[in-house]
Order: structure tokens, then sequence, then C-alpha cells
């Protein structure tokens, strides 16, 4: 009987190690795949007031760089608007280079960027509105070997206005903003 109890001791044993092996190789295989799987939220869209629309998935999702159709545009903001720029010379130090054309880069915050190329060198700056009055304006350019301009506008419309433009070396010029 001894043999017996044994042999049925042992059985139960191995039975319960069996047990003990498939519920450690379950869970070696099922926890890492419970780690890395979870709910992903995925943007999709917007409706017209701007909110947005997601997607719930459990499948992971690669990024991929989407080609915008057109330009993007925040409502409300109007877009930037380019006009070209004429600096008529005014001294006998301009008329050495003729007439100099340029553009300014309205960025419909107060400020726009100037440029425009002087004896071989492009110059470039800032234009910002004088505070307290819209249509009045000071802008400043410069070249990378030194040469810059300081010019003093005045706006007669939203694409339209005129001043003066004084230069490092002395040459000055009459500005036409427009087109």
């Amino acid at each position: 009987m001894n043999a017996t109890l044994k042999s049925t001791c042992h059985a139960a044993e191995t039975e319960s190690s069996n047990k003990a092996r498939m519920l450690s190789m379950t869970l070696a295989v099922t926890v890492p795949a419970l780690l890395v799987s979870g709910c992903y939220v995925i943007p999709v869209g917007v409706d017209e007031r701007g909110t947005p629309h997601y997607i719930y998935s459990t499948a992971p999702v690669v990024p991929t760089q989407a080609t915008p159709s057109g330009p993007l545009v925040a409502p409300g903001r109007p877009m930037p608007t380019t006009l070209n720029v004429k600096l008529y010379p005014i001294n006998d130090l301009a008329n050495q280079t003729g007439v100099l054309t340029g553009q300014v880069t309205n960025m419909m915050t107060g400020k726009g960027r100037f440029t425009f190329t002087y004896q071989g060198e492009t110059l470039v700056g800032e234009a910002t509105r004088v505070a307290n009055d819209e249509r009045r304006g000071i802008a400043s350019a410069y070249s990378p070997r030194g040469v810059f301009a300081r010019c003093e506008y005045q706006m007669s419309g939203p694409a339209m206005g005129a001043g003066t433009c004084t230069f490092s070396n002395s040459a000055m010029y009459q500005v036409h903003i427009g087109n």
C-alpha cells in the first residue's frame, strides 16, 4: 500500500508540476502581448467648428507623412500680402545705381519683411507700423557685408504707399509701395 500511495503522490506532483509549467508558459506568452496592446487614439480630421474627430483602435498605427492638398489657413486670420517696392534715386549717389526694385511682405500683424538688391547685395530687413498710427511705418534692411538702409513710409491705402530711404553710404531714394 505504501508503494501505491507513493505512486499516487508522484502522479499528483507530476500533474501539479505540469499545470504550473502550463500556467507559466501561458503567462509568458500572454503578459507581453497585453503589455504592448492598448487603445490607440488616432486623429482623423476636424469639423467646420474646429472640433477634432478621432477613431479608436487596438492596433498601433504607423505614422506617415500626409501631403496637404493646399496651404493651411488659420480661420479668421488674413493671409500675408506681398507688395512690389520701387526706390527712385533722389541724390547723386543714388543716381549711380538707378532705380531699385524689391518687395515687402505684409504679415498682417503690423510687421513685414523687406527685401531688395543694392549694388549686387541682397538687403533683408523688417518693416514695422508706427504705434498709434497704422498708416505710418519704418523699415530697415541690411546685407551680410554691412550695407544698410533705413526707410520711412506712409500708406495711402491697403496696398499703396510712399516714403524715403537713406542708405549707409548717404544715397537717398524715394520709395513707392504697390503694384
